[in-house]
C-alpha cells in the first residue's frame, strides 16, 4: 500500500514540476527576445486575452512569427522568428503569455 501511494506521489510530482518549468521558460525568452521591442515590459502580455494568444501561438507559433514577419518595424526580430530555436521554444512562450493574459488574473513577476 505504501509503495502505491509513494509511486502515485512521484507521478504527481513529476507532472507538474514540468507545467512551472515551462511558463518559466517562456519569460525567459520573453525577457531576452521580445522585451527589447515591446515596451511596457511584461505588462505587454496582458494587452491581449487567452484566446488570442492560443490563436498566435498555435502550430508552433507561426502565426506570431508571421505578423512579425509581415511588418517592417519589427526587422530586428525576423533573423530570430525564422530561425529553429524559436520554433523549439514556441512551445514555453505560450505557457507564459497564456498564463499572463489580460484574462487570466496573473501577474508576471518583475525580473
Amino acid at each position: 500500500m505504501k509503495k502505491i501511494i509513494l509511486f502515485l506521489l512521484s507521478i504527481t510530482f513529476l507532472t507538474l514540476v514540468p507545467a512551472n518549468a515551462a511558463i518559466y521558460k517562456g519569460q525567459k525568452v520573453f525577457v531576452k527576445r521580445c522585451l527589447s521591442c515591446h515596451e511596457g515590459g511584461q505588462s505587454f502580455v496582458a494587452e491581449y486575452k487567452m484566446k488570442v494568444w492560443k490563436k498566435l501561438m498555435k502550430k508552433k507559433g507561426k502565426p506570431l512569427a508571421k505578423l512579425h514577419l509581415k511588418k517592417k518595424s519589427a526587422k530586428k526580430s525576423w533573423k530570430y522568428f525564422k530561425s529553429k530555436k524559436y520554433t523549439k521554444k514556441s512551445k514555453h512562450l505560450k505557457q507564459f503569455v497564456i498564463e499572463y493574459a489580460k484574462d487570466s488574473g496573473n501577474v508576471p513577476a518583475c525580473n
